[in-house]
C-alpha cells in the first residue's frame, strides 16, 4: 500500500498545476493519468501553440449556476501570475487578439514547464510522481482517507483531487468520470452539455451548406432580451452548419429550440442601403454585398433577400427591411456537433457543493474538484486554461494546509 498526502486523478492542465503547487509546499503527491502521456489536451490546444491564458480575464468571462463562484480563485491566481511563470522558463509568447496569449513555439513547452514544476517539489521537501497508463478501478473513502486502486496497485491519501475534466473531445480519452465520482460521494452535478461547439442547421437552412468553407466577420447573438449576449468575431459556414469563433462563443449560451442572430455587416449604419440608393441608384444589393463580404456569401444573401432590381427601383421601406434582416439574420440551429467537437463542457460538479476558496467538497472532507470538472466554463480564448490554473492553485495551497505540508 503506497501512502501519499494527496492523490490527483488527471494529468491535464489543472491536475499538473495542482500537483506542482502542493508538491512545492512539501507534500507527497501522485498524479494518475489514464493516457500514455500527460497534458494531451494542452498539446492540441490553440492549434498546437496553447492559448495558455487571457490577459483580460474577469469572472464575467465564465458561465456557472453561481456567477460569483470563480471570483475567489481567479483573484488569487491571475493571468499575470501564469505569465510570470511562463517568463521564468523563457517561453516566448505573443498576444494574438482580444487578450489571447499563445506560445510562439509549441504547446509542448507548457507541458514540459508543468512537469518541471512538479519535479521541483523535491527542492522543497515534497515529491510528485506522475504515473501514465494508470487505469483507476476503485475509489473509496475509508477511515478519513481515500483508497484508490490503479492497475491493481493500492494507494491511500488524506486528500483526493479530481482533475479529469469533462467529456469534451472524447478522442483524447475524455469521459464523464469526474461526474460519476461526484455522484458516488453524494455531490450534485449540473447536467453537462457541449460548449464552444459548432451549431448544426436543418430544414430550409440546409441551403447554407453550399457556403461550406466561407468565413466572414460578424456579430453573433444568442439568448433572450434580458440575457442577450453577442460576440464580434468571425463566423464560418460548414457542411453541417455554423462554426468559427463567434459561433463557438454563443454556443455556450444557446439553448435547443432558440434562434440565434447574426449581423453580417456590423460596421455599417442602419440606413446604409437607402444611402447607397441615393448615391448610386443603379447599384444592386448583390453588388453592394460583394463589396463587403465574400462573393459566395454575398450572392447567397442577395438571393434570399429577393431584391434583384437596381436600388433606384426599390422602395425605401423594402431596403430598410433588407438592412434590418442583414443586421440580425435569424437562424434556428437544430443542435450542435456534440462533445466530439466541443472544446469544453458546460455544467459539472455543482458549485454549491464546493468551497470557492479551496475547491473542497463541503460535505466530504479531503475531496476536491478542479478545472473543467466544476460547473465553471470560460469563453473561448484562454479563459478555460486560466480557470484550470487558478482553481488548481487554490486547491494546491489548501492541500498543504490539509495534508501537513510546509
Amino acid at each position: 500500500m503506497q501512502e501519499y498526502d494527496a492523490i490527483v486523478l488527471g494529468a491535464g492542465a489543472a491536475g499538473l498545476m495542482c500537483a506542482a503547487v502542493a508538491g512545492k509546499r512539501g507534500l507527497r503527491v501522485v498524479v494518475l493519468e489514464k493516457a500514455n502521456a500527460p497534458g494531451k489536451k494542452i498539446l492540441i490546444s490553440g492549434g498546437g501553440r496553447c492559448n495558455f491564458t487571457n490577459s483580460r480575464t474577469t469572472s464575467a468571462n465564465y458561465l456557472s449556476a453561481n456567477p460569483h463562484f470563480a471570483k475567489s480563485a481567479l483573484s488569487r491566481y491571475s493571468p499575470q501570475d501564469f505569465i510570470d511563470l511562463v517568463n521564468d522558463y523563457g517561453i516566448a509568447w505573443h498576444e494574438k487578439t482580444l487578450g489571447q496569449l499563445f506560445c510562439d513555439g509549441s504547446a509542448k513547452q507548457i507541458v514540459e514547464m508543468l512537469l518541471e514544476e512538479c519535479a521541483k517539489a523535491a527542492d522543497f521537501g515534497g515529491n510528485v510522481d506522475v504515473l501514465c497508463d494508470a487505469h483507476v478501478s476503485d475509489v473509496v473513502e475509508d477511515a478519513g482517507e481515500f483508497a484508490v486502486k490503479a492497475n491493481g496497485q493500492a494507494m491511500r491519501a488524506k486528500s483526493l483531487v479530481i482533475a479529469t475534466g469533462g467529456p469534451s473531445i472524447p478522442k483524447m480519452g475524455a469521459t464523464g468520470y469526474a461526474f460519476e465520482l461526484a455522484r458516488q460521494f453524494g455531490l450534485k452535478v449540473v447536467e453537462p452539455r457541449p460548449a464552444l461547439v459548432p451549431l448544426t442547421l436543418g430544414g430550409e437552412e440546409l441551403m447554407f451548406r453550399e457556403l461550406s468553407g466561407v468565413a466572414a466577420p460578424v456579430v453573433a447573438r444568442a439568448g433572450q432580451k434580458k440575457t442577450m449576449v453577442e460576440f464580434p468575431e468571425a463566423a464560418l459556414f460548414t457542411h453541417r452548419g455554423l462554426s468559427g469563433p463567434a459561433i463557438l462563443q454563443i454556443s455556450s449560451y444557446w439553448k435547443h429550440g432558440e434562434e440565434i442572430g447574426i449581423a453580417f455587416l456590423p460596421d455599417l449604419p442602419a440606413d446604409w442601403l437607402t444611402q447607397l440608393k441615393s448615391n448610386n441608384p443603379r447599384a444592386t444589393i448583390r453588388g453592394a454585398l460583394r463589396e463587403h463580404l465574400p462573393a459566395r456569401l454575398a450572392d447567397a444573401l442577395a438571393e434570399r433577400l429577393k431584391i434583384d432590381r437596381e436600388l433606384g427601383n426599390v422602395p425605401d421601406k423594402a431596403l430598410q427591411e433588407a438592412a434590418r434582416k442583414l443586421a440580425d439574420w435569424r437562424f434556428t440551429p437544430n443542435g450542435t456537433e456534440g462533445f466530439a467537437k466541443a472544446e469544453v463542457t458546460i455544467g459539472g460538479v455543482a458549485t454549491s457543493e464546493l468551497s470557492s476558496k479551496t475547491m473542497e467538497a463541503k460535505n466530504v472532507p479531503g475531496l476536491y474538484f478542479i478545472g473543467e470538472a466544476v460547473d465553471v466554463t470560460g469563453w473561448l480564448g484562454g479563459y478555460n486554461f486560466q480557470w484550470a490554473w487558478a482553481s488548481a492553485a487554490a486547491c494546491g495551497q489548501a492541500l498543504a494546509s490539509h495534508g501537513g505540508g510546509t
